[in-house]
């Protein structure tokens, strides 16, 4: 079998979009991602508006519901 081809497993920070930082192992360098335990609803019992753009404002106005 050949040696070294497996990719370094390493510790490395990920970075949440609410700002929280943490480490976890990963053969990437680094992490980023949009939600974690910290900002989660399941985790933290807060539902929390994440969506955004109007949508709901397109809807009213395409039907005339204002």
């Amino acid at each position: 079998m050949r040696k070294d081809i497996q990719p370094k497993y390493e510790e490395v920070t990920v970075h949440c979009a609410c700002g929280n930082t943490f480490k976890a192992g990963s053969t990437q360098e680094e992490i980023r991602v949009e939600i974690c335990s910290a900002c989660h609803p399941f985790f933290t019992g807060k539902q929390k508006n994440i969506e955004k753009g109007g949508r709901i404002d397109k809807f009213k106005k395409r039907f005339n519901l204002d």
